[in-house]
């Protein structure tokens, strides 16, 4: 299941504006903006499905994000039922031929139950296996 995505653009209010008014037949609302504090993760605007937040299901979110000059690529977050299995994604992408991108860990600056693991594929895009200890329990 995907968790969010982050895309990148060149101009933040248009791409709020296009996103906001294409999304919304399908339910879709902003959730605001995230102004970063490390260098890890950039400035970001959030959008996110109906089930984001509800405690009922897992939702989904997309996160535009200004491009810098001369990136491509995706930034794709995947749910993890627990951090185990956040460990196990980030060895086996490893073993694969994947990039370390931030090992196995807490993600402070989200908040306390935000587990997650980051790496780059093999053309440079991003992955990011996330366990979020608010997401309810997924069916088995």
């Amino acid at each position: 299941m995907i968790d969010h995505v982050y895309i990148s653009v060149t101009d933040i209010d248009r791409a709020v504006a296009f996103y906001t008014k294409a999304l919304e037949p399908l339910g879709w609302r902003r959730i605001g903006a995230f102004e970063s504090t490390t260098d890890y993760v950039p400035d970001l605007f959030g959008l996110c499905d109906r089930a984001y937040g509800s405690g009922k299901a897992i939702g989904c979110s997309i996160w535009l994000r200004k491009r810098k000059e001369g990136e491509t690529g995706l930034y794709l977050g995947l749910v993890a039922d627990s951090k185990a299995e956040v460990d196990a994604a980030y060895a086996a992408a490893l073993a694969a031929g994947g990039k370390d991108d931030g090992e196995p860990g807490v993600r402070e600056y989200f908040y306390s139950g935000y587990y997650a693991a980051n790496v780059t594929d093999l053309d440079g895009n991003r992955l990011e296996i996330v366990h979020k200890d608010v997401n309810p329990k997924r069916p088995a």
